[in-house]
């Protein structure tokens, strides 16, 4: 939604007076309705940051746009494309905040050419924990800040405004999709392509693995529509070639939230038909998964019927484009979920919390689901041994979700030496949470 800078300038006022009005020594925190994050915990109970006036556009200048914090990525596309723009990084669900996939990372399609969203990002006003605001960007005496906040979680400030490149855009998309029958040739693929707006693919098995080429075109011959009761994921192994409008194609992953609606019958014909388009969302199907969660209802069932327990296997990693087939490997014999998605991504730049090397190719592996529980082992056993393949393929894991590591671990893979100069100078008296407590304790 449009704000002006008046209407900025009231909401930055009532984010202060809800910093002030937190008693010295309490945790701060954002007051907010949704989250896009699975580590799933109990409300703290104590007041939070008011950011209820932080989710607008609040201009866009031909190839910049500038954005509150909270602003929702279906927002803020649906205010640049009537402008022939986006912005060079959407990730692929609709309530990710701008501010969050800055400070907690993000990807999608471009991401092979264009990096990761944090890197669009020409300058930002960040509250820190000390609660000062502050412009950070690449060249100024913030600079520290603006290369640390990347991966930090909330955990050094919160972003409310914030200055993006976008990238001009086509009314459709191409998109083909290739099928490979061995990861190897996949992935020596990803290395080649380079003539293409948009790249990600699909793991369904060792010998059906199908990377998604997209061009922006001016003119399509006819338009698929996923919104309802056709699949995505589902034609990629039906064409090899599919046109959709650049807002569908955006959105072509949110409507089954991937292909996990499944979990909730979407995938057969007739709950489908059952359920409301307007309800085929993500954010409606976490706020499902969130209640199971707090009720154990699905795990009662479980029990009651002989069922053995099942572990979520919730995770983003990057391991380098060389090391995919290794991993792919690893993953279907040991954990054996399908399909699963792979984004390849180059970063442009050096990002301390998350330190890829840049220019070089790496591919984010993602999968979203549950197995059973092996017998005599941890609760745990699929992600903490997942942890150890990934470090030992020289990749990182996402903090999205659950982590395991020791702290010292930890603060080896996420550059620890730099987080905690960044936070004696921005929360020096420790209001926000550790990065460690936060990602892996759970605090």
């Amino acid at each position: 939604m449009p704000v002006t800078e008046s209407s900025h300038d009231a909401a930055v006022a009532a984010l202060r007076a809800s910093y002030a009005a937190i008693p010295p020594g309490a945790p701060v925190r954002l007051a907010k309705p949704t989250s896009n994050l699975f580590r799933f915990r109990d409300s703290p109970g104590a007041p939070g940051l008011d950011v209820s006036g932080f989710d607008g556009v609040l201009r866009i200048d031909g190839t910049t746009a500038v954005v509150q914090g909270m602003t929702t990525y279906e927002d803020l596309v649906a205010a640049t494309l009537p402008h022939g723009m986006m912005p060079t990084v959407v990730p692929q669900l609709k309530t990710i905040t701008l501010g969050g996939a800055v400070t907690g990372l993000g990807i999608e399609s471009t991401s092979f050419r264009l990096g990761l969203p944090h890197e669009s990002v020409r300058e930002m006003d960040i509250m820190t924990g000390d609660g000062e605001i502050v412009t950070a960007s690449r060249d100024n005496e913030h600079s520290d800040l603006f290369y640390g906040f990347p991966n930090s979680y909330g955990t050094l400030g919160y972003a409310v405004r914030l200055t993006i490149d976008l990238i001009p855009v086509k009314p459709f998309v191409q998109v083909r999709h290739i099928r490979f029958t061995d990861a190897v040739e996949a992935a020596a693929a990803i290395t080649r392509i380079e003539d293409a707006d948009f790249l990600d693919g699909t793991f369904f098995g060792p010998d059906e693995i199908y990377l998604s080429v997209g061009t922006f075109v001016d003119e399509a011959p006819y338009t698929s529509d996923y919104t309802g009761q056709k699949i995505y994921f589902r034609s990629i192994q039906e064409r090899s070639v599919d046109y959709l409008t650049v807002k569908d194609y955006l959105w072509r992953w949110d409507t089954d939230w991937f292909w996990c609606s499944g979990a909730f019958g979407l995938h057969k014909p007739a709950v489908r038909r059952l359920w409301p388009d307007a309800k085929k969302r993500s954010d409606v199907y976490r706020r499902i998964v969130a209640w199971d969660k707090r009720a154990q209802f699905t795990a009662r069932i479980d029990r009651w019927t002989g069922k053995p327990p099942r572990e979520d296997v919730i995770q983003d990693i990057e391991v380098p484009t060389e090391r995919l087939p290794e991993f792919l490997e690893f993953f279907h014999k040991e954990v054996g979920m399908s399909p699963v998605w792979l984004c390849p991504l180059k970063a442009r730049e050096k990002w301390p919390l998350y330190p890829l090397e840049p220019g070089r190719s790496y591919v984010n592996v993602g999968f979203w689901g549950t197995v059973p529980q092996r017998p005599g082992t941890l609760p745990d056993h699929y992600n903490r041994r997942i942890e150890r393949v990934v470090d030992s393929l020289d990749g990182h894991k996402s903090l999205y979700s659950t982590a395991f590591y020791a702290r010292d671990e930890f603060w080896r893979h996420y550059d620890g030496k730099t987080y905690q100069a960044l936070k004696e100078r921005y929360d020096s008296e420790g209001r926000l949470y550790d990065l460690y407590d936060k990602c892996v304790r759970g605090t």
